[in-house]
Parts: structure tokens; C-alpha cells; sequence
């Protein structure tokens, strides 16, 4: 299976995606693209209720961003 292949195998929405992210997500069919949304809003996990505010949740995402740029 080829770079490319494996990187759209893989690739998942994001709310912070990186470059190389948004360009797989790009290559990705609109229909493919849909179906990865409604297997991601499908897990459990999108159904639970959380006392985190907006505020936290874009805090820990901008954490996240910073954790990814300094290891890779």
C-alpha cells in the first residue's frame, strides 16, 4: 500500500487537524468524508454530557496542538 494510501486510510476529522491532515482530508470523496463524520459521532463517547465549558474544551485542544508541534 503506497504513503498516500496509508495516510487516507487513516486520516479522521479533527478539530485541530495539522497541514498534513486537512491535505488528506482534501483528497478525501465528499461521500467518504460524510461517512468518517457519522462513524466519528457514532461512538459512545460523542453521547455524554460534559460540565466542561467551551473555554476548557478550546484550552485543552490548544494544548494538544502545542503537546503535537513539540514532539513531531
Amino acid at each position: 500500500m503506497s504513503r498516500t494510501t496509508d495516510e487516507l486510510a487513516k486520516i479522521t476529522p479533527s478539530a485541530t487537524p495539522s497541514e498534513a491532515e486537512l491535505e488528506a482530508w482534501a483528497k478525501l470523496p465528499r461521500d467518504e468524508q460524510v461517512r468518517r463524520y457519522q462513524a466519528l459521532f457514532a461512538q459512545p463517547e460523542c453521547n455524554e454530557f460534559t460540565s466542561d465549558t467551551p473555554d476548557d474544551i478550546l484550552t485543552a485542544a490548544r494544548q494538544r496542538v502545542a503537546q503535537r508541534r513539540r514532539h513531531g
